[in-house]
């Protein structure tokens, strides 16, 4: 990709818990400026992967180098030059907005002009000056996931780990947190980060994994995936509550280049949506509801997996 080396490179990385193995002998490179995504349900494996990139987790087996360095024997040195986003907020409750910067930069042994200095940037950065003297519990999710971001950033590190970004989080606030993220992209930060939600990762990621079963399954930028496993024009069709969908879906047969059938409604794969919708039409079938769209990567997603990302 780059004449640079890769900031993270990993050869048949894999990660056992007793007999259950969570990372199944992955292959990956992360590049110098890039935003790379993991994509998977829960139990895909995408956070244990995180959790050794982040060196809080060691390797089972195989090959893994952060920053140029074996994160068993060099974790400090790694730690040091990351920025960690986790899943959950740990904010210090007990601490203004502005000193749970100030207090975490000196974890790093910035001095305190030079740590307050940096807290005042970043809070502009992620647009809570305004809340800079204020404690941290009355803020709302999208306030304190910003926070979370911006306390991620005060070592200004080469490398910034984000574990599910935005969840629990409304659309709002995530619209403000991924212009946030794409700012720091635009900036040249590296982003590597997890999440189930498959428009997040259309939206920010210039190349992503999707995991499964704690392997990779497919990898390339959104595009590339829509692409390759999807058609440009997806038509979903409705046909009722109790409809026998299996039965329509045989019916269906040689329109577009194949149908998936849902719980709820058929997808039908074809590059010209509305000629595919025309052709069921044709055929006497009646759909009660018809959308024609774009693909995306939940697309991807059924193809590769037949599920939801989202599991409970």
């Amino acid at each position: 990709m780059t004449d640079s080396a890769p900031l993270i490179r990993a050869r048949g990385l894999v990660k056992r818990f007793g007999d259950f193995v969570a990372v199944n002998g992955i292959d990956l490179d992360v590049w110098p400026g890039e935003a790379f995504g993991f994509l998977g349900p829960n139990g895909a494996g995408k956070s244990s992967t995180m959790r050794m990139i982040g060196c809080v987790s060691p390797p089972s087996d195989g090959e893994l180098t952060i920053l140029g360095m074996d994160p068993r024997r060099q974790g400090p040195a790694i730690r040091a030059r990351l920025g960690v986003c986790p899943q959950e907020d740990n904010l210090d409750p007990d601490l203004t907005v502005r000193d749970n910067l100030v207090t975490y930069a000196r974890y790093f042994g910035i001095r305190r002009a030079e740590a307050r200095r940096r807290a005042a940037e970043l809070l502009e950065f992620v647009q809570l000056t305004e809340r800079a003297d204020q404690d941290v519990e009355p803020l709302s999710g999208g306030m304190k996931r910003r926070l979370t971001i911006a306390r991620a950033l005060v070592n200004q590190p080469d490398l910034v780990l984000l574990d599910e970004p935005t969840t629990g989080l409304d659309p709002q606030a995530r619209h403000l947190v991924w212009e946030r993220l794409f700012r720091l992209k635009q900036r040249g930060t590296t982003l590597v980060l997890t999440t189930h939600y498959m428009d997040e990762a259309e939206q920010l990621c210039d190349r992503l994994v999707v995991m499964d079963g704690g392997q990779i399954v497919a990898e390339g930028s959104p595009r590339a995936l829509i692409e390759r496993y999807a058609t440009r024009e997806v038509a979903e069709l409705r046909f009722g509550a109790d409809a026998p969908l299996d039965s329509y879906a045989e019916k269906l047969a040689g329109i577009g280049e194949r149908c998936e059938v849902l719980p709820d409604r058929i997808l039908l794969y074809a590059d010209d949506g509305d000629a595919a919708v025309a052709a069921v039409q044709a055929r006497e079938l009646s759909p009660t509801q018809v959308l024609v769209r774009r693909a995306t990567l939940e697309d991807v997603f059924l193809h590769l997996t037949g599920r939801s990302l989202v599991e409970t």
